[in-house]
């Protein structure tokens, strides 16, 4: 009973702050939209362009990110602190490349990238110029992405949630100020929303930093930093100075990492290139449906957003116990993760079946608009449960034992070879309403579960990476 009531706690410990901060930042991004479509279609447009491209640095971190959890949380499930230092060094250089190779593309060639958006010079122009400053927030966002997965890894993922609402809270009161020019502060438009991305973005990097310094210095955590030479060997970095330890494992290390991190950036850029397909479906069928469509957008940000942090804590917690080579605890518990995953979204999805009808008179559109969204969220919250079944085993459960490849496949083979063709065959052959397109297409994720379930009995994803 205690083991149970231990394991209990360290998922609410993960799960529950990183569904707060996910469901604050939804929330968040509402009253950014909100604030920002008083600027006009034009302003609209061009902050959604310049943002549609950064969007793409964004799905890059985040396989980054998702790498560096797999690999730290199975070092700290065998103790090896120095492993998981080495790792989250690594992973943080990476991520700082990457974010250094974004800000010059976006610094020196913002018109040539936004040409490919938009053949309107005055959108053009606003996206580019939104584009340049918000690139500069690259950096910040690079280490508070690693520093949030080091310390949710640590079980501390309560710092991360005090750092964002702090930086939300930053984020919306700039918008005010630097976009409508209140208080004395001049009206900088679109180039006063990307500011104020970046002050945010700057504001929590800084205090997430702080609070990883603190928790590092309570555990009395070393870093590694791996270096190679004709005597390969890695710098241990202390309060006390630097050590050399030997080590010929770097080779290996950086295979095992590739065979990781590779799978994850394919998966999550082919995966948002199918997103984007769908959304040319969505707006094709007519506008109306695109509407339609948009309306839903805040409720399945949130349905998905109040069950994102069981996710995050089934990746932590199982490769936690897969680095201790516990494979029949990391099975038992898995299965209890989905238990609680598939509770949770019935019951969201009874509710989201009962407030439907009121959700629809918030917005001032047309009956038909209203009756058509109203049909959406209904196959929303049919498919919700199946979806977050697949966002706790093939992004959380399956990742955990490092074979993501088998996650690549699985969400390549659903939303290549049945979601985009069942997508096209439901909306432009058939000519079906955009609510069964919605639920046609998403029968996807009926075909990935399936995949996942089987590749779960077999137990070939559980490793423990050494």
């Amino acid at each position: 009973m205690e083991k149970k009531q231990t394991f209990e706690r360290a998922v609410l410990k993960i799960a529950l702050p990183v569904t707060l901060q996910s469901l604050l930042q939804s929330s968040f991004s509402v009253i950014d939209q909100v604030m920002i479509g008083r600027l006009g279609s034009g302003s609209i447009a061009g902050i959604g362009l310049g943002g549609k491209f950064a969007s793409l640095y964004s799905v890059v971190l985040a396989a980054v990110a998702s790498a560096a959890g797999i690999m730290i949380s199975q070092y700290f499930g065998r103790k090896d602190e120095k492993s998981a230092g080495r790792s989250f060094l690594l992973n943080l250089a990476l991520s700082v490349a990457l974010a250094a190779g974004f800000f010059l593309l976006c610094i020196v060639f913002p018109e040539h990238i936004m040409a490919v958006y938009t053949k309107e010079e005055g959108t053009k122009e606003l996206a580019a110029s939104y584009l340049r400053i918000l690139a500069v927030s690259f950096l910040p966002m690079a280490v508070s992405s690693m520093l949030t997965t080091m310390l949710r890894c640590m079980e501390a993922a309560a710092f991360p949630l005090y750092a964002s609402i702090f930086a939300l809270v930053w984020n919306t009161g700039l918008n005010y100020l630097l976009i409508f020019g209140k208080w004395g502060f001049p009206r900088m438009g679109v180039a006063g929303a990307a500011l104020a991305s970046v002050i945010a973005q700057l504001i929590s990097c800084i205090v997430i930093f702080l609070f990883f310094l603190h928790n590092k210095k309570k555990r009395g955590m070393k870093l590694l930093v791996c270096q190679e030479n004709k005597t390969d060997h890695c710098q241990e970095i202390s309060e006390q100075g630097v050590e050399r330890h030997p080590s010929g494992r770097a080779g290996e290390f950086r295979r095992q990492y590739l065979e990781i991190l590779c799978p994850l950036l394919v998966c999550e850029f082919l995966w948002s290139l199918g997103e984007n397909v769908y959304t040319a479906i969505y707006g094709n069928i007519g506008t109306d449906a695109c509407a339609a469509m948009t309306m839903t957008i805040p409720v399945q940000t949130i349905v998905i957003g109040a069950l994102s942090g069981l996710a995050q804590a089934s990746g932590i917690l199982i490769g936690k116990s897969l680095g201790a080579e516990k494979f029949g605890q990391a099975y038992e518990e898995s299965k209890k993760l989905m238990k609680y995953g598939l509770a949770a979204s019935v019951m969201l999805s009874l509710a989201l079946t009962a407030v439907s009808p009121f959700y629809v008179k918030i917005y001032c559109v047309e009956p038909q608009v209203q009756e058509i969204t109203r049909r959406l969220l209904l196959a929303i919250a049919v498919i919700a449960p199946v979806k977050v079944l697949n966002m706790i085993l093939g992004g959380g459960i399956l990742r955990s034992g490092g074979k993501t490849k088998y996650a690549m496949w699985i969400d390549l083979t659903g939303t290549w070879i049945f979601g985009v063709p069942l997508g096209i065959l439901a909306a432009f052959v058939w000519k079906l309403p955009v609510a069964p397109v919605y639920f046609i297409l998403s029968l996807e994720e009926c075909v990935r579960l399936g995949i996942s379930f089987v590749i779960f009995r077999k137990k070939i994803w559980m490793e423990s990476i050494q």
